[in-house]
Formats: structure tokens, sequence, C-alpha cells
């Protein structure tokens, strides 16, 4: 029954802080908003645009040409509406949530929604970013929509969120894959009985060509917006080749502000397929399964995404609220949350330290990054042995095919 207060009093908790001088304050903070999420970076870009100058030509604005779009013809720009909208996107996304939970239990409603909702809206990882109006909120927003969506078994819609999610951020395509598994299986759970899915091309061929359509068309018309090709190196190559190297709590902007020219373009082909290595390993080994499929992925992205934001980790983390089967399967639960706990104090102090005190150097800042890293690490490792063992219980699991 508590939980029925939890979420209105979680919706008046973030509308009130919109309306204070929080928001003002935290969109310079590095952790909640990166070179590619920052809003200060698109109110430049939109300002260019509207005077009829390139936005991309100084190498300032890494968002989506589609962000531009919007924000200079419906979304407002001032920081009270602007507020506003980020806190309901931040209520749409929980929404979200909770209607994926429902497809999976296949019910019209349940007792846990309000929970549901409640954690991710309370999650400070996920608040903070949307007080402080970093787009990663959007970015969230669209891939959960995405699920939703193939959840429900809505194909186009579902193929054209992903499709969308991905022109925001590239590195959402490595959910392309799970999203079109979903589309053909089912997002029941099937953890605890594995089965192998025989996925037939004629059934998998017209999903990933409606994909490509819906991509290359978002594609011609951020072209057609901007003018010219030249916004792809400026924000889907920027999450390849690293050009800004702005503090943030990932692991790359400091290896890289080490690296010697000569080895960069090595290392960044490695970091970069790093991060794209684990789809096919991931959906195969949880075929059964491809929304905790989905959500591992998700995972990867927040531990090790290039430039990585609390948003990242924090989407991660709020998904965990959907899988209650795999809860009793969790090693080490509370090390994990300790860890986070000890992470979440360390990097504003040392980023403190390091930027406003100049007490210290980039190697108390990338400490803090390391144990932030090293939760994440552990909760990802955590959710997939949990997946795994679910299947596993007291027995070994019998697989069956499923006969279609």
């Amino acid at each position: 029954m508590a939980s029925q207060y939890v979420f209105p009093a979680a919706v008046a908790a973030r509308i009130f802080l919109c309306f204070t001088s929080l928001p003002e304050y935290l969109k310079y903070d590095q952790q909640l908003s990166t070179p590619l999420t920052s809003h200060l970076r698109l109110q430049e870009g939109i300002f260019l645009y509207k005077h009829d100058i390139d936005p991309y030509a100084g190498g300032t604005l890494r968002h989506s040409p589609l962000f531009l779009s919007l924000f200079t013809t419906l979304l407002p720009t001032s920081r009270l509406p602007c507020s506003v909208l980020w806190t309901l996107c931040d209520f749409a996304a929980a929404y979200s949530l909770v209607r994926i939970w429902r497809a999976r239990q296949r019910v019209s409603s349940s007792s846990r929604d309000s929970l549901i909702a409640s954690l991710y809206l309370l999650n400070p990882y996920l608040a903070l970013p949307s007080l402080a109006l970093s787009t990663a909120t959007f970015d969230n927003l669209s891939v959960l929509l995405a699920l939703m969506f193939a959840s429900e078994g809505r194909t186009s819609l579902a193929l054209l969120v992903t499709a969308t999610a991905t022109q925001l951020s590239i590195p959402s395509a490595l959910i392309v894959l799970p999203v079109m598994l979903l589309l053909l299986t089912d997002p029941v759970s099937h953890l605890a009985v594995p089965r192998i899915f025989p996925v037939k091309l004629s059934r998998a061929i017209p999903l990933a060509t409606e994909y490509l359509a819906y991509s290359v068309a978002l594609m011609l018309a951020c072209t057609t917006l901007v003018g010219s090709w030249r916004w792809i190196p400026e924000t889907w190559g920027a999450s390849i080749m690293l050009p800004d190297l702005t503090p943030n709590p990932g692991l790359w902007w400091y290896f890289f502000t080490e690296m010697f020219d000569h080895f960069r373009s090595f290392f960044l082909m490695v970091f970069s397929i790093h991060l794209v290595i684990y789809i096919m390993p991931v959906c195969i080994k949880f075929q059964h399964d491809p929304l905790y499929a989905a959500f591992i992925l998700l995972g990867v992205l927040g531990t090790f995404k290039a430039y990585l934001s609390l948003a990242d980790p924090g989407l991660f983390l709020s998904m965990f609220a959907i899988f209650p089967e795999v809860h009793p399967y969790l090693r080490h639960p509370i090390v994990t949350a300790l860890l986070h706990l000890h992470a979440a104090p360390l990097l504003p102090l040392f980023h403190h330290l390091w930027l406003s005190e100049g007490t210290g150097n980039a190697n108390f800042y990338y400490a803090s990054t390391l144990v932030l890293g090293l939760a994440n690490g552990a909760g990802l490792l955590d959710a997939v042995w949990a997946g795994l063992r679910t299947a596993i219980g007291d027995v070994e699991p019998k697989y069956e095919v499923v006969q279609e």
C-alpha cells in the first residue's frame, strides 16, 4: 500500500525541484552532461542555426539535427519550460517501463506498477541529469519506448522509435537486434525455462529492411535540415573518434588523454569494437528472453560507453525492477550497492578538488570514475550470472526447440 503514495510523492518532488535554482547549478556538472548531451552546447547550436550559421562547423555541437529541428519549432528553449519538459519526459519513460512490465507479465495493471515508476523517478542517476537538462533523458526515453512497443508487438512503431533512438545516439544501436528478436518472439520471461527459438530469415529480413528504411529516411531528413553531411562525423563520429576529451564518469577520456598519437587509431578501434562485440554473444545466450538481452546490453553501455553520464548506468539499474525472477540469484547485490554509494560522493568531491580547488589532479577524478566503473561492472556481471542461474536453478535445464 505504501508504494501507492510513493509515486505521487515522487511526481510532486520532481515538479517542485523544477522551480528551484538547482537546475541552473547542475547544468554545468560534467558528470551529468557530456559534450554529446549538454544543453548549453545545444543552445549554442540552436543560436547558430537560427542565424543561418552552420552549427556543426565549430566542433561544438554534437547533438543530432533532430534536436535542432524540434527546439527551433515545437519545443521551448528557456530554462523553466525546459525543466518541466525534461520532467515530463521522465514521467513518460517511467510509464514506458511500467508498460514493459505489464507486457512481460501479460496483465493490464499490477500492484508493482507504482513501485517500478517510483524507482525510476527517484533514481538520482536519472533525476539529476534530467534536472541538469541533459539530452540523455531523451535518449533513455527513446530506448524505453522502443522496448515498450516491441514488447507490445507494435512492429512499425518499435522499429521507427529504434531508428530514432539510433539517430539521437549511435550507441543505442546495441539494442537493435534485441528489439527485432523481441518482435519475433514475446516479452514473457523464459529465463527459468530457456528454449531455442529458430529465427527464420523470411520473418527477420522484412524487419531489418523496415528498420533500415526508417534510418535512411531520418538521415536524409537530417541532411536536408542542415544542408550538408557534416553532422555525421560531428555527431555519430564523435562517439567513435572521441574528438572531445572533456572529463566525464566514463573510462575513455583519461586513457586517451595519456595516449601517444601513433597508438590512438588502434585503441579507438579496440574500444569501439569492444562495445559491439557483446551483441551477438548476449543475444545468442539469451535468445529465449530478448528483453533480458536488451537489459544486459544497456548494462554494457552503462559501463563502457565513450561519453558516459550518470543517466546511462541509471537506466540499467532502474530496469532491475522489471526482472524480479532474477533477484534471488544475485550474488553480491549489497557489494554492488555499496560500490555505487561509495562512487556517488567521490565523483563530485574529486571533481571539485581538481577543477575548482586546484588541490588535486586528473588522477583524483579518474580514480573515482574507476570506482564507478567497478560498480557498474559488478552490477552487469551479477545480472548476467543471475540470468543464467535462473535457468539452471537446482537442476540442469532441459532445452527444447519451439516448433512453429
